[in-house]
């Protein structure tokens, strides 16, 4: 990550150009870690880092719990550092059509004027002191641990839809990573519904601790997984951690944020051992059903409510929408000592569990219409998705 650290002003004006292109990629990369509404004025900024010596282009956001850097090549007349308001620069640049661009720095004292030519035209911005940019945390670390990106991704796709959204439940908004020699565990849940993914690791080429776990926010994580799109699948992310931070590095970008804290559920303890009922069907017939469902489902309480008919071997899905209308659907099914009956759930957390499952097939097991259902694919991921039924007024 060359030229991130603290930029020592130079006695000449930065200046340097880059492509339009590349410029709104990294600018939009970097914007998300902007706070909406900074504590302080400087972090409703970018700040820019042009290095000489690397002819790379530096850009870094922050809001003081997530934080973002990210280089990329471009040709450096003159080094220098600014800060620029994001919401204003990203805007521009935008709209900007494809092309060279050139900014450069009038550094006047306190005042920071940024010339940015297209071949369009001219704007003119004026910028914060590059000092006055915080620092991102220093993560004091013996040896990063390197994960495969493909093992990162699947947890993140696994996963991250299942954290809570309310922030009164601080820490199940977000991830729990628990790492071992040979895989990686993700697990998250809203207090209705828990996904746990479980992915292999035996690429990864340092050793890591057994005992290491932490509790992500998912924000930062679905930052993390944009970054990791933008890699090659057999690249490797390092990660540092301390008592209050994590930093994930993956090639020229690098992404900080706080662990969040407090003890995750023990959520192993959640999910039954034993069923007495188990389904499998098509996953993608199961989808496309609850799809078309959900239409009325929606227009009343989202509950679609699931009837077991062993005798025909098939999955009858069901909406009664008062005032509305109702809706009927049915699948074919493969069931395993099951007990004709019914079971209602919230159905979107169904829809959520199904597409994160991602196979051909997937088994619902499940004991009673109160209790914990589990959803598994059947080959492919080793990941259990738990959902909690809804209880059906008579």
């Amino acid at each position: 990550m060359g030229g991130l650290s603290q930029y020592s002003a130079p006695c000449v004006p930065m200046k340097f150009a880059c492509s339009q292109s590349d410029l709104n990629t990294n600018l939009s990369l970097v914007s998300r870690a902007v706070p909406s509404r900074p504590t302080q004025p400087v972090l409703g900024n970018v700040l820019l880092i042009a290095d000489p010596e690397t002819q790379m282009l530096s850009l870094r956001a922050f809001d003081n719990e997530l934080g973002i850097q990210t280089s990329f090549a471009v040709q450096v007349t003159a080094g220098g550092a600014v800060a620029l308001p994001a919401k204003t620069l990203g805007d521009i640049v935008a709209r900007l059509p494809e092309g060279e661009l050139a900014l450069a720095l009038d550094d006047q004292g306190d005042s920071q004027l940024v010339s940015l030519v297209s071949a369009s035209g001219r704007y003119e911005l004026r910028g914060m002191l590059a000092a006055d940019f915080p620092e991102l945390p220093v993560i004091v670390s013996d040896e990063a641990i390197a994960l495969p990106v493909e093992a990162l991704l699947e947890g993140l796709r696994s996963t991250l839809f299942a954290a809570s959204t309310e922030e009164t439940k601080q820490v199940l908004t977000g991830i729990h990573v628990k790492l071992s020699a040979a895989s990686i565990e993700f697990a998250a849940t809203d207090g209705h519904r828990l996904a746990v993914l479980e992915t292999t690791t035996e690429s990864a080429e340092t050793a890591v601790p057994e005992d290491f776990a932490a509790t992500i926010p998912a924000r930062a994580l679905r930052e993390l997984e944009r970054i990791l799109n933008l890699q090659a699948s057999d690249d490797r992310v390092e990660l540092r951690a301390d008592e209050s931070q994590v930093a994930f590095a993956a090639g020229d970008q690098l992404l900080t944020s706080r662990r969040l804290e407090g003890a995750y559920p023990a959520y192993q303890q959640l999910i039954p051992r034993q069923f007495g009922n188990q389904v499998d069907v098509d996953r993608r017939q199961f989808q496309s059903a609850l799809e078309r469902i959900a239409v009325l489902a929606e227009q009343k309480n989202n509950v679609v409510k699931c009837t077991l008919d062993s005798d025909q071997q098939v999955l009858l899905l069901s909406v009664d929408a008062q005032d509305v209308g109702s809706g009927r659907e049915s699948l074919p099914a493969q069931m395993s000592n099951a007990e004709p009956g019914n079971i209602a759930f919230n159905v979107k957390y169904l829809m959520d569990g199904l597409k994160a499952l991602g196979s051909t097939e997937i088994s619902m097991q499940l004991n009673s219409a109160t209790q914990p259902v589990i959803f598994t694919p059947l080959g492919g991921l080793k990941m259990t998705y738990l959902a909690m039924p809804v209880q059906l007024r008579d």
